[in-house]
């Protein structure tokens, strides 16, 4: 498989910053040197034609970064479900952020000029041009703002500029799936009064929202407020794999109407038909979903979104310095360069362009 740089990929999730900052899992690797640990650093990024993304800002539910046995997926022959995580307290939850937040902008003055942090879609675009990496600084989960939204007002002018409502937990403003297959994403409440006013606050700001994690009636909620493009970072077509993190044809159908954007999960268990954490799945997993949705919604509103360092990706990948193996399975597919150009990364410029203020 072969491919080249005039497909630098946009991708919609990843968190490497909470690597950096936890040593336990992590492992004490850095951002710019070489490891075998985790999914992304520097040296692989460019190996991958990795051009970017949004970087995640994640609050565990353990302070050391651990995951907590109780909440783990309990697998079974049909499938699997996790018990539900309980609300975080905000307190804890905003120092965390801050402090993810701060490895982010360590790293960018840190990079030599190889990593930016952007605001604007028009620096996000000279990044992709120039072969800088270009970092949105993203929130995954908004359990570190207050129903107020003093702290958003605070972030936004840091360079917050992609909000996730929620992770798979509920919070002040709405409520995620938990992790479980098979099984709708219908699984709950929607979105709080307080989460309501947070999409009129993002979309006055032209902060993008992300409804990654969200419950269907909470995406319901959302496209019923917005006035920005409906998106959703990373996820995969529910009719293909029925997991809760999956969006269903009904969804996929309001995010087209909406001239919005899908990411596609690189998540295997997200993929499979089968919902198993089998790293060994084929890259034309991704094809399939990839297919699906923009059979349904057309090939400017599907891009990648990975979640590297955040999920079992398939090992014909491996890491970042695979990206290039994805990009080569779709063009064997029959994607031509104008396709491929828009899936890698000119649909999430369009995107952004229409959603981020100035």
């Amino acid at each position: 498989m072969t491919s080249d740089n005039r497909y630098p990929v946009f991708d919609g999730h990843n968190d490497v910053l909470f690597d950096m900052y936890y040593p336990e899992s992590g492992g004490g690797r850095t951002f710019f040197e070489r490891s075998e640990r985790g999914h992304i650093d520097l040296p692989r990024a460019i190996e991958g034609g990795f051009g970017g993304g949004f970087f995640a800002v994640y609050v565990p539910n353990d302070p050391e970064g651990r995951k907590i046995p109780e909440y783990q997926p309990v697998y079974r022959e049909d499938g699997y479900e996790a018990p539900m995580v309980p609300e975080l307290e905000m307190a804890y939850a905003q120092s965390t952020a801050l402090s993810i937040a701060g490895v982010l902008f360590r790293i960018e003055r840190e990079s030599g000029g190889r990593l930016k942090v952007v605001r604007t879609a028009d620096e996000l675009a000279e990044c992709l041009r120039d072969g800088t990496i270009a970092a949105v600084f993203h929130i995954e989960g908004a359990d570190p703002l207050d129903t107020n939204l003093n702290a958003l007002y605070v972030l936004y002018e840091a360079g917050l500029r992609s909000v996730g409502i929620v992770w798979s937990r509920p919070n002040a403003f709405g409520h995620g799936v938990p992790f479980r297959f098979p099984s709708s994403p219908d699984t709950g409440p929607g979105l709080t009064d307080a989460g309501k006013a947070l999409v009129r606050e993002c979309n006055s700001l032209g902060i993008m929202l992300d409804l990654a994690h969200l419950s269907e009636r909470g995406f319901w909620d959302v496209a019923g407020i917005t006035d920005a493009p409906l998106v959703v970072t990373h996820t995969a077509a529910h009719a293909l794999c029925p997991s809760t993190r999956n969006i269903t044809d009904k969804q996929i159908d309001a995010v087209g109407e909406s001239d919005g954007m899908i990411g596609v999960n690189f998540n295997v268990r997200d993929l499979r038909a089968d919902g198993r954490p089998e790293p060994d799945t084929p890259i034309e997993e991704i094809v399939r979903h990839l297919d699906y949705i923009a059979g349904r919604i057309g090939i400017d509103r599907v891009g990648l979104g990975s979640d590297f360092d955040g999920a079992t990706v398939s090992s014909h990948i491996g890491d970042v310095s695979g990206l290039r193996k994805v990009v080569a399975a779709l063009q064997e597919h029959g994607y031509d360069d104008a396709a491929l150009r828009k899936i890698t990364h000119e649909n999430w410029v369009r995107v952004l362009r229409a959603t981020w203020k100035g």
